[in-house]
């Protein structure tokens, strides 16, 4: 199956698309992932499956995420896919109007509940704008995945639909020689610091870790 994947970002960093488009792959899909293209962009490594960028006038705001839409829409169109796949709200409409000009199957992978972000909460009509897409789009994606089941049930409690829970976990892998201190278990966080990630009470919380 051809399989084309949308997301906003420059793809370099984004390890759990990597992993999911490593794993399509591996099932023997043709997989796409078309992200952005941004000023301090480095060069894509190789991967078993094809990445594009799609260069933006606008970075970050409305006129992106509009000029965004308006560059994604043409590509999906022409990607020649069976499946189009949606991350996150971002690109969910594009990904809604192609699969359905070209009777191709859908498919939505929600990362988190997009309209509950700080970023959004603090902004009644940026927020009431993409609620209006989440109501829209949602019910007429029937396949998708998200990251944890409380999400998974918020969307099968106010849309009816029953995602799949794939977690955002890294692969296990044996630290490599010489990277852990002398006798030191270390916890890592690894991501972005963005508000409503709960620091203020994970921190705190690590008092009460049994380690050193």
């Amino acid at each position: 199956m051809r399989i084309a994947i949308t997301v906003t970002n420059d793809l370099s960093y984004d390890q759990r698309m990597i992993r999911i488009c490593r794993s399509l792959a591996a099932a023997g899909h043709d997989v796409v992932i078309v992200g952005r293209c941004l000023p301090d962009s480095i060069p894509l490594r190789r991967e078993p499956f094809r990445q594009v960028r799609l260069s933006c006038r606008f970075f970050k705001g409305p006129l992106f995420y509009a000029e965004y839409n308006l560059r994604l829409l043409p590509w999906l169109v022409k990607s020649g896919a069976d499946l189009l796949w949606a991350v996150d709200l971002d690109t969910i409409l594009p990904v809604w109007v192609a699969s359905a000009l070209l009777r191709k199957r859908r498919f939505f992978d929600a990362h988190e509940l997009f309209c509950e972000m700080r970023e959004l909460r603090d902004r009644p009509l940026q927020r009431g704008i993409w609620r209006w897409i989440e109501r829209f789009t949602v019910p007429r994606f029937r396949s998708g995945c998200t990251v944890s089941s409380p999400i998974a049930a918020h969307y099968r409690m106010r849309y009816g639909v029953d995602y799949a829970v794939v977690r955002n976990v890294p692969p296990l892998r044996p630290p490599a020689a010489g990277n852990i201190e002398a006798g030191g278990d270390f916890i890592l966080y690894q991501g972005a610091v963005n508000e409503g990630r709960c620091f203020e009470k994970l921190i705190p919380a690590m008092a009460y870790v049994d380690l050193p």
